[in-house]
């Protein structure tokens, strides 16, 4: 990969490199943008099989968060870093404190957070060094688990696309089949019930499934056929890359709102789902409950304010709605552009703010 060249192309404005001998620390922070503000994503640790692999997934990530960022309303740019080693046998102290220096010698321009293969205690341990860390435990002023928040910013969003596909936004007798039934799924069933909504649910995991069919009177198929369920609503919240060329041609909802990240494997099938009239609420737009909550630590952690917040994804799926339909586009590239036309705002805003002030100290010196 020829590193600038990349970086030049995607507008990336930082890469730091770290290591630390003796923890074994092995690290790539990437902030891609800080237009908006500092830039804000989680520490990934994975067994990758390369260095060039790690260094993809920190840029890829880091550019997505500027999107996720942008497109919930935060004053956040977006970055991220990635640990090369195994998450269950690597980690010691040494190495998370030695990171959180890292973080703290880039003065706030980059605030971390944990994601896959980190947890709230390793969070806990950067805190030690830096206080540019949110998901830490409640005891250090922390949000908690964010999985309740996530689900909840998910329902919002989908009451969102259901409005635009059946007219009205009530979930009330709709049937919504849910694809995987973990943490933040089980809490989105949990409000879909509750409004009436009628459960089709699957998952690998047995036990998760006889919850949520005891709990909410759902009905349980095998994973491989909750593509093809008669259903109003498909809600992916298990693997990425589940809209694919095998599993469109089953679909049968006019709507697919999930939790899941990435859930289009390319983005041509974004745009056959867009042909075929399906309302796609673009997963880091509707799943951005999360960051948001974690967001709002940055403050002082207030929970009613951050739900507030959290309510808002709902007017950032009609957002893109609206885009898609005024530059007749899918929605998945009107989410981008939602992100990219407030980052240049901020831009142009910025611009003009240092065009007055230069005038404003030449006026003086004449």
């Amino acid at each position: 990969m020829e590193i600038f060249k990349y970086m030049e192309t995607y507008d990336y404005e930082q890469m730091v490199i770290c290591q630390d001998k003796q923890s074994g620390l092995k690290a790539i922070i990437v902030i891609h943008d800080t237009t908006l503000g500092p830039a804000l994503g989680g520490t990934r640790m994975w067994t990758y099989k390369s260095e060039e692999d790690a260094l993809e997934d920190a840029l890829r990530l880091a550019r997505g968060m500027t999107y996720k960022n942008a497109a919930a309303g935060l004053n956040l740019g977006g970055g991220k870093t990635v640990i090369i080693g195994d998450p269950k046998k690597d980690k010691n102290e040494e190495m998370f404190r030695a990171f959180g220096r890292y973080i703290q010698g880039l003065n706030g321009r980059y605030i971390t957070a944990e994601d896959v293969g980190t947890t709230v205690e390793d969070m806990d341990i950067i805190y030690q060094e830096t206080p540019f860390v949110t998901g830490v435990s409640p005891a250090f002023g922390s949000s908690g688990n964010p999985s309740p928040v996530t689900a909840y910013g998910v329902y919002r969003g989908m009451k969102a696309a259901a409005n635009e596909a059946f007219g009205t936004d009530s979930l009330e007798g709709k049937v919504i089949a849910v694809q995987g039934v973990g943490h933040v799924a089980y809490n989105l069933c949990r409000h879909l019930h509750e409004e009436g909504a009628h459960l089709i649910v699957t998952d690998i995991n047995k036990e998760a499934v006889d919850r949520v069919v005891g709990e909410f009177g759902a009905k349980a198929v095998d994973p491989d056929e909750i593509y093809g369920v008669e259903c109003d609503i498909f809600a992916p919240c298990a693997l990425g890359a589940i809209i694919n060329d095998q599993t469109i041609g089953q679909l049968k909802a006019k709507v697919i709102a999930g939790a899941a990240n990435n859930q289009l494997r390319e983005t041509r099938h974004g745009d056959a789902i867009h042909e075929m009239g399906i309302v796609y609420a673009p997963d880091y737009v509707i799943n951005a409950g999360g960051v948001i909550n974690v967001a709002d630590e940055l403050n002082g952690y207030n929970r009613d304010r951050a739900m507030k917040k959290v309510e808002t994804i709902y007017d950032n799926i009609a957002k893109v709605i609206e885009i898609s339909k005024r530059d007749h586009i899918p929605t998945y590239l009107a989410a981008d552009r939602l992100a990219e036309e407030r980052i240049e705002r901020m831009r142009n805003s910025r611009s003009q703010f240092l065009l007055n002030e230069r005038h404003i100290l030449s006026s003086r010196t004449r």
